[in-house]
């Protein structure tokens, strides 16, 4: 294990962990490049190229204004979300730009943002370049990024390596497979949450790490809350109507005892409102994509209201488990949607909801494993295919779908002696070679499954 908790669940803007987060990042890193080459004074110009899925999808995704964000020096978790689009068209009107900050320099977005649409760079789908010029148009610096899924970047000389962090730190635990975190279980009599805790121990105190966890909570709670009360519509063009407002008035109103399936109900409106924000680049907890962000919350929301004795505890663990297994996937496979489908993003949220509500539930490590592999043996296969290069259709509905198979993978794994056929290990190997055979168009290119055959409007994917 090489992954904290804190980098799988990190906050975040709206619409995609890998589309806006990760190039607002990369952005960000090339100019904190430019300051230590000593370089930034000199530049006159940027230009910033997206390629493969983010030249693709770019623009429904917000990678164009997260770039331009992240050049002027704002970052994922604190920009303002509000305001974020106005500072962007301001840059685009005004053909100014702010520089890191701190220089204001020429910007034009026909020649300094350019989008391919149909050429990629090796090594991975999310790829950008950007370069600074002087004054003289001879370039200073240039860098290549890769937005590898779940808004980790990586340069060029991380390629091939981006499954794992860079960071060495020694945890008396370490685990690279279920099989290993499993065994590390059954030898210290831990559950996967405290084998977590146990590892997360080693960059910072529990007291830190568990104010850390519960402010993720809170934004998550706070997320489905402007859910809730945010109506109309979404925007980018598909004309997209908010459900969760209408949704929580019925829940709220309606005669529980009446309806047998309420919880379920409440389930899909905390999906729905998370997803919905993040449709609308609203802030967003990466869980641990954003395109997937309403799983989690949906789950350990329903943890909280629907099981009695739930407490902060039990969501500290909650997490520290659906953190052990989306590194599983993030080392073993991948949560990227542009290079495996949505099987990564959906199929790993779900997989890593589903084994913590079962361990919170009261399951053994080895139920917790059982319920994460049916989390993502149901949904291998799944193709990425955003209607109008957007994270709406059909991203919203799939998180609620996806909340409700969690917590159904969790109860079938509680019950009977808890022995299958199939794996975690076996299961997460599966989607990863899936993914490779998978074709381009259907890993968020727009260009195959209901992407191409629903008639939109919007011609900007």
């Amino acid at each position: 294990m090489k992954l904290s908790a804190l980098d799988l669940f990190s906050i975040g803007i709206g619409p995609s962990s890998s589309h806006t987060v990760g190039p607002m990042r990369a952005a960000r890193l090339f100019i904190e490049e430019l300051r230590g080459q000593e370089v930034l004074e000199r530049t006159r110009r940027v230009r910033a190229e997206l390629f493969g899925s983010l030249g693709a999808t770019g623009r429904g995704h917000g990678s164009d204004q997260a770039v331009v964000l992240g050049l002027t020096g704002e970052d994922p978790e604190t920009v303002d979300t509000a305001t974020a689009g106005q500072a962007f068209r301001a840059v685009l009107e005004e053909g100014k730009l702010n520089l890191a900050g701190s220089r204001r320099i020429g910007f034009n977005s026909a020649e300094d943002l350019i989008l391919h649409r149909r050429k990629a760079l090796p090594y991975h789908p999310n790829g950008m370049a950007f370069t600074a010029f002087d004054d003289g148009g001879i370039p200073v610096l240039e860098r290549t990024f890769y937005s590898v899924g779940g808004g980790f970047v990586v340069d060029e000389s991380a390629a091939g390596a981006d499954r794992i962090s860079a960071d060495r730190t020694s945890v008396p635990y370490p685990f690279s497979t279920a099989a290993e975190l499993l065994e590390q279980c059954a030898r210290t009599g831990k559950p996967v949450s405290g084998i977590m805790l146990a590892n997360e121990l080693s960059w910072r105190t529990e007291s830190e790490l568990r104010r850390e966890l519960l402010r993720i909570w809170v934004v998550m709670q706070e997320c489905v809350a402007n859910g809730c009360d945010s109506e109309g519509v979404l925007p980018g063009g598909l004309r997209v109507r908010r459900r969760a407002p209408q949704l929580f008035k019925e829940l709220t109103e309606a005669d529980a005892a009446a309806d047998p399936l309420r919880a379920m109900g409440w389930v899909n409106l905390f999906a729905l409102a998370v997803n919905e924000e993040n449709a609308a680049g609203g802030r967003i907890v990466t869980a641990p994509t954003n395109g997937a962000a309403g799983i989690v919350p949906a789950v350990l929301h329903y943890y909280v209201k629907f099981v009695p004795g739930a407490d902060d505890d039990g969501v500290i663990r909650f997490l520290l488990t659906a953190a052990a297994i989306g590194i599983l996937f993030k080392e073993n496979a991948s949560i990227s949607g542009a290079e495996v489908g949505c099987q990564g993003e959906v199929g790993s949220a779900c997989s890593m909801a589903a084994g913590a509500l079962c361990e919170v539930l009261g399951g053994s490590p080895q139920q917790v494993e059982k319920a994460a592999e049916m989390g993502i043996e149901h949904n291998l296969g799944l193709t990425c295919d955003p209607v109008g290069g957007l994270v709406q259709v059909p991203c919203i509905e799939r998180n609620a779908i996806a909340s409700i198979k969690a917590i159904n993978s969790a109860r079938l794994a509680l019950s009977g002696d808890c022995g299958h056929i199939v794996s975690l290990d076996q299961a997460i190997r599966t989607m990863r070679d899936t993914g490779a055979d998978m074709k381009s168009k259907y890993k968020e290119t727009s260009r195959g499954g209901l992407a191409v055959n629903v008639p939109v409007n919007v011609t900007e994917c």
